[in-house]
């Protein structure tokens, strides 16, 4: 795996730090054989995709970019209102949105938007549904590169104040023929087959240390991307499926998660392409414990929600991570003139209007000096790589950018950096341990403490990956470590992705990413469980939540005589449901004449029973009908299939086995 190349100009102790990551790719242990760049690109990596001839050509005279000042407010001057786009910055898409936010919609008058070259711009007034502020939505986007002014009014209707600000519009690099992850068939041993699922190839989850930790629930995660089936997938500690949704056409979900929402638990993921670039494209989704959408988030803006998080928080209010690649000219970084940079982006949005709130572009706050990674030469720069969002009670928010190694307290409103944690410029003197490389999920405890899953890997820096928690001395600006979870049997170095969840009760959970390992640790590092994918597949995040899910979809059934025509074999399962202890079978000659045959115990996610009688006509060919109803732990039906009729045994087999 190729170092990435040396920033031009850049200090000497730095490119002998990327060299000696390139000599410790020989030392690794346990790398993971499928490290999704994507998920953390280093740079020029191997892995990085080409521009094409046409986008590169169609970027020859890519523009400035990068802007002169950092850290531009979003407050505007002598009101209570923050904006986006903030004044000053350069970033803004061509489709965005012009958002007022700290004062009710009442108190916002007068709005003229003019660009410098698209002139006048009619819109309308949308109040978000929080009652605290509006979005102008232009009726036609803005031209690329040009310079937009903003005219408002902000108070009563008798008097206000007048504001004026502005804000620069990007050029945008279109993503359209950029192409996504490689989708392989994974390996038959990696993967298990259900009769009541056709087509369906659930990723298997291999228990290797059992489960002692029972509170922690049922294991969350994901498939994905690279080999196999992509889709949600909820397991038991014991290893058994308990949900897998399947997507098709290269759709992937990443993220799977346990969130509230308008009072209730309920799942929470992204589903979307991943483009080869290193971000996603989609929407992220809530779900209730009934697999029915509850809420769908989208990117505004003119963005795409991405992969990387999607928090909600009190309110109706969402932070997502977006990506924004725009044409530039990174000749001053040693990059081309024609080239591609990536803008990650945090969205505030409203849940019940769509409307963005907030938004917070990283090249308007982080030189790209700081970033760990060099401009490539046929690629998109992925200088940031934004994978984390933890909001703040207060309203500010924490986030993770890997290819900086540094973590970012972002002030609410005003989008300033009140500090650093890592990297080039951390604000904090960093202890023994406390130095991540290439790190995801940054989150901040209720007792300040951070958080961190430290890859240490692409190029490897680090010997082993690393579940961190660290305290911060914020008068001494002190970093300490706390502790350090890190798996022992083999020793894992993952090349991407990875998470660290802080349990109720003081436990770790740890999902290693590029390495599909799930492992629970108890706070003195003993190891309480122990599971892993493929490791030929991948994952981006695992979690541990207590669940309880009924689907509104019926169980399925279905039934076959076995070879000798004398019995029926029954097969059943319903995909979801957690609270399922025993299956009753019902059969008979027609639909409407089921009798109660036998009642057995469930056996993992589908069970089965031989029935030792048919149930039609033999002469007739016409075998019956069978059906079942899924019983709970009191024996109360919770719910019942269709009928399906019952299949010959010829039928199973393949045309050219099937007897004359």
């Amino acid at each position: 795996m190729p170092a990435p190349s040396t920033r031009a100009g850049a200090p000497t102790f730095r490119a002998l730090r990327r060299h000696s990551r390139a000599l410790a790719c020989a030392l690794a242990v346990a790398v993971s054989g499928l490290a999704i760049a994507g998920y953390g690109s280093a740079g020029s990596d191997a892995r990085s995709t080409s521009l094409s001839h046409a986008a590169k050509a169609s970027a020859a005279v890519a523009p400035s970019c990068l802007p002169a000042t950092l850290n531009h407010s979003a407050k505007l001057a002598g009101v209570d209102v923050d904006v986006s786009p903030a004044p000053g910055t350069d970033t803004a898409d061509p489709h965005t949105q012009i958002s007022f936010l700290g004062v009710p919609v009442a108190e916002i008058h007068d709005v003229s938007v003019v660009g410098r070259r698209s002139g006048q711009h009619h819109g309308r007034l949308l109040g978000y549904s929080q009652g605290d502020g509006a979005s102008f939505v232009p009726e036609t986007p803005f031209t690329p590169g040009e310079q937009v002014v903003v005219h408002a009014v902000i108070g009563t209707t008798d008097g206000g104040t007048r504001v004026v600000f502005g804000f620069g519009v990007d050029t945008p690099f279109s993503t359209v023929g950029q192409g996504e992850y490689a989708n392989p068939q994974a390996a038959p041993s990696d993967y298990q087959t259900f009769e009541t699922l056709p087509g369906v190839q659930a990723p298997i989850l291999t228990v290797t240390d059992p489960d002692h930790d029972r509170s922690a629930g049922d294991i969350f995660t994901t498939n994905g991307p690279g080999a196999g089936h992509y889709g949600p997938l909820i397991y038991t500690p014991q290893g058994r499926l308990v949900w897998f949704d399947q997507l098709s056409g290269g759709v992937a979900a990443e993220d799977l998660n346990v969130q509230s929402y308008e009072g209730q638990r309920d799942l929470t993921l992204w589903e979307g392409n991943v483009l080869v670039l290193g971000f996603g494209q989609g929407e992220d989704i809530v779900m209730n414990s009934h697999y029915q959408a509850v809420a769908t988030v989208k990117g505004g803006d003119g963005l795409s929600a991405d992969l990387h998080d999607f928090q909600i928080a009190p309110h109706d209010l969402a932070y997502i991570t977006a990506y924004n690649p725009i044409r530039c000219d990174l000749s001053s970084q040693g990059g081309p003139r024609d080239g591609v940079i990536l803008d990650p982006v945090v969205e505030e949005i409203d849940m019940k209007t769509g409307l963005v709130r907030w938004e917070w572009h990283s090249l308007d706050h982080v030189a790209v000096g700081e970033s760990e990674t060099s401009p490539p030469s046929v690629s998109a720069w992925d200088w940031f790589h934004l994978n984390s969002i933890d909001p703040e009670p207060n309203g500010d928010i924490f986030i993770s950018a890997r290819n900086t190694w540094a973590d970012y307290q972002i002030q609410s409103g005003t989008g300033n950096i009140l500090w650093r944690l890592g990297g080039l410029k951390s604000s904090f003197k960093m202890g023994p341990g406390t130095q991540t490389a290439w790190q995801h999920d940054g989150r901040i405890l209720p007792d300040g403490e951070v958080t961190l899953f430290d890859d240490g890997s692409n190029p490897p820096v680090h010997s082993q990956s690393r579940a961190l928690r660290i305290a911060l001395d914020v008068q001494t600006h002190q970093a300490r470590l706390v502790s350090a979870y890190t798996h022992a049997n083999p020793p894992l170095l993952a090349a991407s992705q990875g998470n660290m969840q802080t349990l109720p009760g003081g436990n770790t959970l740890v999902g290693y990413g590029g390495v599909p390992e799930i492992s629970e640790y108890a706070a003195d590092g003993r190891l309480l469980f122990d599971a892993h994918l493929s490791y030929d597949l991948t994952f981006y995040r695992a979690f541990r939540f207590p669940w309880s899910g009924r689907p509104l979809s019926p169980p399925t059934a279905t039934a076959n005589l076995n070879n000798t025509d004398e019995e029926t074999i029954v097969h059943m399962s319903w995909n979801g449901a957690t609270e399922v202890a025993a299956w009753r079978v019902l059969a008979g000659k027609r639909p409407a004449s089921l009798a109660p045959q036998a009642t057995i115990p469930t056996a993992g996610f589908e069970s089965s029973t031989i029935l030792p009688k048919t149930f039609g006509d033999m002469a007739l060919k016409q075998y019956g009908y069978v059906a079942v109803q899924a019983l709970d732990a009191a024996g109360h039906v919770l719910g019942t299939s269709h009928a399906e009729p019952v299949r010959s045994y010829d039928a199973l087999l393949p045309t050219a086995q099937r007897s004359a």
